[in-house]
């Protein structure tokens, strides 16, 4: 089981788990609001040992739901739990039962029975010392598990439909004595919902090379430095980050800029309050170490993208934006995009004013949860994007939120299989090639500058830059063919 740190008192963890699937602060079931690194595994070490001995050798949890924080309704299950792989549900009783029940499965809401022959409930009475699981398999030629819109239903075991109470009703695909998997006592104090990762299950060799080294790290700080457009008249690259509510856009500009000014910092403003922390156009320039001179880069934030229609930015500003004619500052009106005659509206749009390259920030566990609405919203930023000749690049952030293994060791971002599929995900979801996403890791909760993170933050920027060079080569080639 992955943890921030690795410490913890007598029987419970006291490190903080990170959570994969939601924004950094989530709703609670009595309405008050809670961070993400306030969440923690009920589990204690020896429990979570018993539980992954009936998993594989070398499976490890990580934590999606957790009612108490996320509530007792299957709605908040199925926000975070759908479409994450394998889960194992955990539920605990007054008694002192820990018990549910396991799929190697995704949660999908198909709306049908499925069979799934590593599936199985479980119970662990942990009351005293010896922790003596009971596992039941499925009966034979039965489905394992009801994909539907509840909460985890493995039919004969069935949570959060009714709140607190589970329902129990032994010999539906399971047989099994209640006595043995919760004690006959159906009232829950907690249940939480693991993703289980096979920290076994990764490449053998990294499926893309990166330099980890600290000289690496200087010499991509001086090619960005030094680096310089095509095209005379432009000094900088403008790049346009556009992506869901929370997904790391303003933490990517603070983190950049961290890494050039050699300490953690944090002058974009972020967060997460369910809705658009930023709510103007801002243009970020990146400033240099020592020098305080700025980078050839400016990065430009927006208002978040949000699922409804009339939420979030509009897809008429981000055209505007695109083509330059959005000033700095500018305050985002949801209901109604930029006019043409309205103050802030720059008619007199230059190359230097417009967007060099797109980046789409998405959180890495949230690729699969983005919502129908969302994803429309991106085909048509693309497409306008397409027209303009604009290139365009996916960043994957809070990699080490979505991957045990990255948490542990970000070089090995490029080894994990997950973060593999997420990307792959990415490039089917937002019609980009796989060359063209790039995975991160923000500074969030880091005091210090760490090198790994650096190198990864700077890679990033190298493809971005390429990116642009591409957009002023197309330039500079028809002005040449003009005067030819």
């Amino acid at each position: 089981m992955w943890f921030a740190a690795d410490s913890y008192n007598d029987n419970h963890f006291t490190s903080t788990f990170t959570v994969t699937a939601l924004c950094e602060t989530v709703s609670t079931h009595t309405g008050s609001r809670s961070t993400m690194s306030d969440v923690r595994s009920r589990l204690t070490k020896k429990q979570e040992g018993v539980l992954c001995s009936l998993l594989f050798g070398s499976a490890r949890l990580s934590l999606l739901f957790k009612a108490s924080v996320h509530s007792y309704k299957y709605s908040a299950f199925h926000q975070t739990c759908d479409r994450q792989g394998p889960t194992l549900t955990v539920a605990y009783n007054k008694v002192g039962f820990i018990f549910g029940g396991f799929i190697s499965k995704d949660f999908a809401q198909t709306g049908s029975n499925l069979k799934d022959d590593k599936a199985f409930l479980y119970g662990l009475d942990s009351r005293g010392d010896n922790l003596q699981p009971h596992r039941v398999h499925v009966i034979d030629g039965q489905c394992s598990f009801c994909d539907v819109s509840s909460g985890p239903n493995f039919g004969g075991l069935v949570f959060l439909d009714n709140g607190t109470q589970v329902s129990s009703k032994p010999g539906t695909f399971y047989k099994f004595d209640p006595a043995l998997i919760h004690g006959n006592d159906l009232n829950l104090i907690e249940l939480e919902v693991y993703r289980v990762e096979d920290s076994g299950n990764h490449l053998e060799k990294p499926w893309r090379n990166i330099d980890w080294s600290p000289g690496k790290r200087k010499e991509l700080m001086e090619s960005i430095k030094s680096w310089k457009p095509i095209i005379t008249s432009v000094s900088k690259a403008q790049v346009l980050l556009v992506g869901p509510v929370g997904a790391g856009k303003s933490s990517f500009f603070n983190s950049l800029s961290s890494v050039f000014r050699g300490h953690v910092t944090s002058q974009a403003v972020t967060g997460s309050a369910g809705t658009s922390v930023t709510t103007k156009f801002r243009t970020y320039p990146v400033m240099s170490d020592e020098s305080r001179k700025p980078l050839p880069l400016i990065l430009c934030d927006t208002m978040g993208l949000e699922g409804d229609v009339n939420a979030g930015l509009d897809i008429g500003d981000i055209t505007s934006i695109l083509q330059g004619h959005v000033q700095d500052r500018y305050q985002f009106n949801p209901l109604v995009p930029l006019q043409e005659e309205a103050p802030g509206f720059c008619k007199a749009a230059y190359v230097k004013d417009k967007i060099h390259c797109l980046v789409y920030v998405i959180g890495s566990s949230k690729v699969k949860l983005l919502p129908e609405k969302m994803l429309e919203k991106f085909a048509a930023i693309r497409r306008k994007a397409n027209l303009l000749g604009i290139p365009q690049l996916v960043l994957l952030t809070k990699v080490d939120e979505a991957c045990s293994l990255v948490a542990e060791n970000l070089q090995k971002v490029y080894q994990s299989l997950y973060i593999e599929k997420m990307m792959r995900e990415a490039t089917a979801l937002l019609g980009v090639s796989l060359s063209a996403v790039i995975p991160v890791k923000n500074y969030s909760r880091e005091l210090e500058l760490h090198s790994d993170i650096d190198v990864l933050l700077l890679s990033a920027v190298i493809q971005i830059l390429r990116a642009a060079e591409s957009y002023f080569d197309d330039i500079y080639q028809d002005a040449k063919e003009e005067t030819a």
